[in-house]
């Protein structure tokens, strides 16, 4: 027989050196936490318009307030199809302070009527810019107002729908 005699050295454990490791989480963790902080996600939060049955009242749907937005104006409807004010835009944009001041107009008299109304569709033409829509739901949905000294968004109509402006005739 053989006698195989199988040394075996003496086995030491290893050391783990994360050191290296240590210094990459040093600058990571920051670093992603300053990412997390300078980036802000807005959120509009839009209502579709709904599927009109046969069942529901005239007099229901033609309380709408509309924003028109076409290429060198602005429309604003109430009731649905009836011009309040046409506001011609400045250079090539819509004139939103203009808008806005109508809009508190608006919201004055329904108020002083107990109409409480925070519902509005913005109509805007095929190729109205991105830009355009936004700054629009913008002014419809609060402005700027002095209150106790201090400056504080003022809620206008927040209930924001959009659609397609309808068709100009000659």
């Amino acid at each position: 027989m053989l006698n195989i005699n199988i040394r075996r050295r003496g086995h030491e454990e290893a050391e783990l050196d994360i050191t290296s490791f240590m210094s990459l989480m040093t600058i990571l963790v920051p670093v992603l936490l300053l990412n997390m902080v300078f980036s802000h996600i807005s959120v509009l939060k839009l209502n579709l318009p709904g599927i009109s049955d046969g069942n529901s009242s005239s007099v229901e749907e033609n309380r709408q307030l509309e924003l028109v937005l076409r290429t060198q104006y602005v429309d604003i409807n109430y009731p649905a199809g009836q011009r309040v004010k046409r506001i011609p835009h400045e250079e090539t944009s819509p004139d939103f302070a203009t808008i806005s001041v109508v809009l508190q107009q608006i919201k004055r008299q329904l108020r002083e009527k107990s109409i409480d109304k925070d519902d509005l569709v913005i109509l805007s033409e095929k190729g109205t810019p991105y830009k355009t829509l936004v700054a629009a739901m913008d002014t419809a949905r609060s402005y700027r107002a002095v209150v106790a000294a201090s400056v504080v968004d003022a809620e206008l109509f927040p209930q924001i729908s959009l659609g397609d402006a309808p068709e100009q005739t000659k």
